[in-house]
């Protein structure tokens, strides 16, 4: 195995503020974003995960909605749940339960998430 097969690509997560996005990079490549919205006092509604076609079925979109939730964590912020993928990672785990705005929850499941968004669209 090479040194390269056997070491982990890093990963890089940047706000990128003026596009309202979190970026995730591997090894300098922007692999996958996921937009939000900044809301007041500290909370960010969780709007769309996407993922570079070159990089889908690898684990980025999980990968990064972890370092998103972290980052907010640290950043002491709340979270409101739009995005199905978002909804979906949250309900197969308990522990960023303490992030989700009591208030402004967002959506309990990833079927009325992906109902609401398909409203949308129209």
């Amino acid at each position: 195995m090479s040194r390269e097969e056997q070491a982990p690509a890093a990963k890089d997560l940047i706000d990128n503020t003026s596009r309202g996005r979190f970026e995730l990079y591997r090894d300098g490549e922007l692999v996958g974003w996921l937009y939000y919205t900044h809301l007041k006092p500290n909370r960010y509604a969780l709007q769309h995960t996407e993922v570079e076609p070159s990089h889908q079925h690898q684990g980025v979109a999980g990968a990064m909605v972890l370092r998103v939730l972290d980052e907010i964590r640290a950043r002491e912020g709340t979270i409101t749940a739009i995005c199905p993928f978002v909804v979906d990672y949250l309900s197969r785990t308990t522990a960023y339960a303490d992030l989700i705005d009591a208030r402004n929850p967002g959506y309990p499941d990833r079927a009325s998430a992906e109902a609401a968004l398909a409203k949308a669209r129209g």
